[in-house]
């Protein structure tokens, strides 16, 4: 191997990375618009497709951490260890996602619907037990209110919730996936 040659190599791990992350925000925009642009037919085919490219997903990015903390000649310490953690959760988590599509897919919306609304419940107590002390009681009251109703009807209503949080994570989804596609364009090759 030339000089030249063992110059180019961290280019083109660093062009490889480049690659994925765009790829892999790509991915992102898609699912977010098939959640958003489907919401009302996220039955059970729908909910396994996504499940499927949210498995697939955290595959690609496993194994981009997992490449970059492995051929990686720029990071080392830490931060080579928390790519490698990152990486192998992401890799174990696609895999049982992949294995398991329709428990994940009704998992995920059981798990994000009840944990949201527990979390809603609890700040609008935090909410309620502060009013007294804030300077816009009222305001701290309103919102103590709405946030209860809005986490009993995640809690009591699992349909009318995981419609709403598929859309939430549609937007989410997407937004994600634009800022990663443009990280990706902006990334210099540090590697």
């Amino acid at each position: 191997m030339t000089g030249t040659d063992t110059q180019r190599t961290p280019n083109r791990i660093g062009e490889g990375f480049r690659v994925a992350l765009g790829i892999g925000g790509l991915v992102a925009i898609v699912l977010g618009l098939l959640i958003m642009f489907f919401p009302g037919k996220s039955g059970e085919i729908t909910m396994q497709i996504v499940a499927a490219i949210t498995a697939a997903y955290a595959l690609a990015i496993g194994v981009v951490y997992l490449g970059t903390s492995i051929f990686g000649r720029g990071i080392g310490g830490w931060a080579r260890t928390g790519h490698i953690i990152l990486g192998l959760l992401y890799v174990v988590g696609g895999v049982v996602m992949m294995a398991n599509l329709g428990a994940t897919a009704v998992v995920l919306t059981v798990f994000l619907s009840v944990t949201i609304g527990i979390l809603w419940i609890v700040e609008a107590m935090l909410s309620f037990s502060v009013a007294s002390q804030s300077e816009s009681k009222a305001w701290a009251i309103i919102y103590g209110i709405i946030s209860l109703l809005a986490g009993l009807t995640l809690i009591f209503s699992p349909l009318l919730g995981a419609v709403t949080l598929w859309i939430l994570l549609g937007v989410s989804m997407l937004v994600l996936g634009v800022v990663q596609v443009i990280r990706a364009f902006q990334e210099k090759p540090r590697i």
